[in-house]
């Protein structure tokens, strides 16, 4: 059973690794401020709560096991609320998103 855990431990914090990596270069790649702040976000988002997962498998008792549950807990909830409000207050100061000419114009009837 132990080879089984660790074998999922190690998938999952080679995952949680990749997507970490894959926003980084997100965020350096993409042309404006709201599609880097969108890869940025969902990719740590999901990065964090694979190593997180992986950790979990690792947990040498339920103490730790409880911990990084609710640490998992803490960053899906603050992770987008925190990107949601980075956003509002982005398009409130004035920054407009970058669309291309044949797609239309920016909806931006956000109170």
């Amino acid at each position: 059973m132990s080879a089984v855990l660790d074998v999922a431990s190690w998938v999952f914090l080679i995952a949680g690794s990749v997507f970490a990596v894959i926003g980084g270069i997100g965020i350096v790649r993409l042309p404006d401020f709201f599609t880097r702040m969108h890869g940025g976000g969902i990719t740590d988002t999901m990065g964090a709560a694979l190593i997180l997962g992986g950790l979990f498998f690792q947990s040498p008792g339920w103490q730790v096991a409880v911990k990084l549950m609710m640490i998992l807990a803490l960053l899906l909830v603050t992770s987008p609320t925190s990107t949601h409000a980075l956003a509002r207050a982005a398009l409130a100061s004035g920054l407009e998103p970058k669309l291309d000419e044949g797609e239309g114009e920016a909806s931006s009837s956000i109170p």
